[in-house]
């Protein structure tokens, strides 16, 4: 679509019902889309089949309390709802040990969420175990729980093994295992302050996508676990500020170019007896980035990356020795990006995923021979089921187009023919059972909120699970008359590359000119802002008091190929800027545009960017918004940054050409700083080293802060705070816009 063609020709577009389907229209309200019910509808999240695929189990926001989570089971024969377990009737109600508060924190899907926020299946299918305000419970289909724990101490990964003889959990940094229907035992000894058994490191859980320490084997025999050192970690002083006083934390945090947590790997049997340390080679600076059993128990595969990132070893490992061999090694001029998308076979090969040929595709490795599966312009994201049986490997994908995403099967011993098992016009997700029977698919669009469905192996959907229709009880069935359509377009960047980019406008009147709203966030590896997924009410929030809103997705962002993302390579703050400014280049030039009046924001990455924009183009914002900014790369961990950027000492000029202090003084356009005053992700420092260089150059700016808030500044009350300080500087700077 040519961009301005698109646009024009959708200007206003509505989405309408029959005034009998909508009911009275209301008017939305900043209170109303941070209230419950949630206006999206039911939003379920930690889908799973059970082992037997009879039921669907799901954590499902309470209608009156949208942070809070219960356990709820759908009968997949029959449709039956029950909650399982409800969080406002099992547990103490204590409050939740900091390194638990922390590892939700980690898990961005349940952060700021109370109530249950995990669970995990036993092997058997009769019972699920449930984390609650720090101890475990076993909870029967039948209603009856149990509890398993009740210390003061929290318990932290807990799961069945695979055979469901045992419960695991990590309390006070050792690694317990506990016989079902007999006692607790401790397998690891020697958890201090600095060291812990069976837990993630705070990169490992923050970048790296790995939120345990500890791997059973799958006849419940051995445990593989993580032994992890930080006493060489630089610590930084995390002052949790709340409204009822200061908690101070002295957090062990890796900053760029500084040492790493130590971790090394050992193999011990059930009861903590016969330990033997792997051998993970000689460099200890490495990371121990993925750690899989063959379908046997008698390999342990073990991924290993490099430092740098330039280099990601497949390790075959003996558990009875602890001796590994490398089995395959991926290199990288730029970086190595990790997935979860290794799956052994029952014959001893393997599937692998490589971006060896520029997009991340799929691959049957056996010996020293790749089959290609999958091949061409476009993304395998991720594998979510195997049937070795028939041959065939599930997983999600944007093969037609990187604003959706699609479920696929193909061959597992050849490449193709590939087929697409889920609707186009959707964004999709699915979970599938052990065998690849059955998916749940998760699907949403512009238009329409998250549905979900169960379906058979070839996508036939065989009931829906949550139809989540917009109809008269439907919460965002008052607003749904004047919901607006989002349009999308594209525009070049400067070497030619395709910038997606999408728009949602208020009902258009002749001649007249509209503020406008840029969201952006513009990093890599997540935060996409321009994909046919539903939005939320706050956008729609946005245009119902008149203004334009607008993303691009600019160079260096995922789910376009190596090239496209390699660009920020040791250079962030560079291309992002460059297209962002291209974006809005394009808005000015449109008639329907009031080019004194855009106004940019962002969030993380985002309210770096922010920063960025600020100081390359002063005067081309009326406001500027940076939300929980890096300012300083430095500051912030060494996986993601040095995975960009390589480490400080690399390129001595790239981390303050990056960084967004030094040219703090060239900010012209009214700026307001936002962050949370606990945040242990991007620590408070990198803000008062902004504040500190803006008020020393006599540059003005706005602030707020929020005492108690980590990352995720937010909740009912506090994300009504957040916006209406946003509204209000947005009137002060770009002009107010409609009561």
């Amino acid at each position: 679509m040519h961009p301005a063609l698109g646009y024009g020709a959708a200007l206003g577009a509505l989405m309408m019902l029959s005034p009998g389907q909508a009911g009275a229209q209301q008017k939305l309200t900043l209170e109303r889309v941070f209230a419950s019910p949630d206006l999206s509808g039911p939003q379920p999240r930690g889908l799973k089949l059970s082992p037997d695929g009879r039921l669907v189990t799901l954590l499902k926001p309470r209608a009156d309390e949208k942070e809070r989570l219960d356990l709820w089971a759908i009968d997949s024969s029959t449709g039956a709802t029950r909650m399982l377990v409800d969080s406002k009737k099992t547990g103490s109600g204590a409050e939740l040990s900091e390194a638990e508060k922390m590892q939700r924190e980690r898990d961005r899907t349940v952060a700021g969420s109370t109530g249950i926020t995990s669970y995990d299946w036993s092997p058997d299918g009769k019972s699920i175990l449930v984390p609650v305000d720090g101890d475990l419970y076993l909870a029967g289909l039948d209603g009856a729980i149990t509890r398993l724990t009740d210390t003061p101490e929290g318990e932290l990964n807990g799961v069945v093994s695979p055979k469901g003889g045992f419960v695991s959990f990590v309390r006070g940094g050792e690694l317990f295992v506990k016989p079902v229907g007999g006692a607790e035992r401790r397998l690891t000894q020697g958890a201090s302050d600095t060291v812990s058994w069976g837990l993630a490191e705070f990169v490992a859980q923050e970048e790296m996508d790995r939120r345990t320490g500890y791997w059973w084997s799958p006849d419940d025999r051995l445990i593989a676990v993580a032994r992890v050192d930080e006493s060489g970690v630089g610590t930084v002083t995390r002052t949790a500020i709340g409204g009822e006083g200061t908690k101070v934390y002295q957090q062990r945090y890796p900053a760029a170019g500084t040492p790493n947590a130590l971790v090394d790997l050992y193999v011990m049997k059930a009861d903590g007896s016969g330990q033997v340390k792997v051998d993970l080679g000689k460099e200890t600076d490495i990371y121990l980035a993925r750690v899989d059993w063959s379908k046997d128990g008698r390999t342990l595969y073990v991924q290993r990356q490099s430092r740098d990132q330039k280099r990601l070893d497949l390790i075959a490992v003996d558990p009875g020795t602890g001796k590994g061999t490398v089995i395959l090694t991926e290199r990288a001029k730029s970086w190595i990006n990790l997935s979860h998308n290794f799956r052994p076979l029952r014959d001893g090969s393997f599937l692998w995923w490589s971006e060896k040929s520029g997009h991340g595709h799929l691959y049957r490795v056996r010996g020293a021979q790749w089959t290609a599966l999958t091949s061409g312009d476009w993304e395998v994201r991720d594998v979510v089921g195997v049937d070795e049986g028939k041959g065939l490997v599930y997983f999600t994908g944007n093969r037609d187009t990187p604003l959706e995403q699609q479920l696929f099967s193909a061959p597992i011993d050849k490449a193709g023919p590939l087929r697409q098992l889920t609707t186009s016009g959707w964004w999709n997700d699915a979970v599938m059972d052990e065998a690849g029977s059955r998916a749940v698919v998760t699907r949403s669009n512009s238009d329409q909120p998250k549905q979900v469905y169960l379906a058979d192996e070839g996508g036939k959907r065989l009931q829906w699970l949550s139809e989540n229709a917009v109809t008269r009880d439907h919460p965002y069935a008052p607003y749904l008359a004047s919901h607006v359509k989002t349009v999308f377009g594209s525009l070049k960047a400067a070497d030619g590359s395709t910038l997606y980019t999408k728009m949602l406008m208020p009902p258009s009147a002749p001649g007249k000119k509209y503020p406008v709203f840029m969201i952006h966030y513009g990093g890599p590896g997540t935060g996409r802002q321009v994909t046919n997924q539903w939005g939320g009410a706050l956008n729609q929030y946005l245009v119902s008091r008149g203004w334009i809103v607008f993303s691009i997705d600019n160079r260096g962002t995922p789910d376009r190929g190596k090239a496209f993302e390699d660009q920020i390579y040791r250079a962030m703050g560079s291309v992002e800027v460059a297209d962002q400014l291209k974006g809005l280049d394009w808005l000015k030039s449109q008639p329907f545009v009031d080019p004194k009046r855009i106004a940019t924001y962002g969030w993380s990455y985002g309210g770096y960017m922010s920063l960025k924009l600020a100081e390359k183009a002063p005067g081309a914002f009326a406001a500027i918004i940076a939300g929980a900014p890096v300012t300083n790369w430095a500051l912030y961990d060494t996986h993601y940054t040095e995975r960009y950027m390589g480490q400080p000492q690399d390129k001595p000029s790239a981390y303050p050409a990056s960084g967004a202090v030094d040219d703090a003084v060239k900010i012209s356009d009214p700026l307001l700083l936002i962050h949370g005053m606990s945040d242990d992700n991007v620590v408070f420092d990198n803000s008062t080293a902004l504040m500190a260089k803006m008020q020393g150059a006599a540059v003005p700016f706005e602030m707020m802060v929020y005492p108690g808030q980590t990352h995720r500044v937010g909740g009912p009350k506090i994300g009504v705070h957040l916006w209406k300080t946003i509204e209000r500087f947005l009137a002060e700077n770009a002009g107010p816009t409609p009561p």
